[in-house]
């Protein structure tokens, strides 16, 4: 449902589908069903999954079905409670190993692309110079071949916590807050709506009506 939207409301941007919780983790073949359905319902040109070697042969599998898959390494928010939070991952010796062997597993696996997720950019930038797929890092560094972000974080639409590796390139929440109290100022002073937000009726149908 939410991808047919997106993908109605773009021409050019490449559509891929964030493949939900439990949606590829039973089997492969459940995981190939609904990788599948991203892309015949939903429209979408690829989908996502959160993994490495835990989800490469699922990867393989859709791939091998002509299905476009983007990896997706370093803090998995689908595995927070696992992983023990939101906290940067891969800072040790035996972490950092098994990041590079996930992303290898998925560039093994046909995976087109990496996301690289909270994780020291110096790792990033190793894992990023031996695979030989694109790496989209989101808090890893300007090493990745590509960056992403939380929209709702560049925009400042939350102001009480803007994670670490983002930046606010405009703060909504002050101009949002602005022209809600205005609104409410001006509905409680009897000044909104004006003739100009107001639709109007012929005055002879509304004399018929009050004869």
């Amino acid at each position: 449902h939410h991808t047919k939207a997106v993908v109605r409301g773009t021409k050019q941007a490449m559509i891929i589908g964030d493949m939900p919780f439990m949606t590829y983790h039973i089997s492969v073949d459940d995981a190939l069903y609904n990788a599948a359905r991203f892309i015949q319902e939903g429209g979408a040109q690829a989908v996502k999954l959160e993994g490495g070697v835990t989800v490469a042969e699922k990867v393989s599998r859709i791939v091998e079905c002509g299905i476009p898959v983007m990896g997706h390494i370093g803090l998995t928010p689908q595995s927070i409670y696992q992983l023990g939070g939101f906290t940067v991952q891969g800072k040790t010796q035996e972490a950092a190993a098994r990041l590079l062997e996930d992303a290898r597993a998925l560039e093994e696996a046909g995976a087109f692309s990496i996301v690289l997720e909270t994780v020291p950019a110096q790792l990033a930038k190793l894992i990023t110079e031996k695979v030989n797929v694109p790496t989209i890092g989101i808090g890893a560094g300007i090493d990745c071949d590509g960056q992403v972000q939380v929209i709702n974080d560049i925009l400042g639409s939350f102001t009480e916590f803007v994670p670490k590796h983002a930046k606010q390139y405009a703060k909504l929440t002050d101009i949002i807050s602005k022209a809600v109290t205005q609104y409410h100022n001006e509905v409680k002073a009897g000044s909104f709506p004006t003739e100009k937000q107001s639709y109007s009726i012929d005055e002879s149908v509304l004399a018929e009506l009050t004869k």
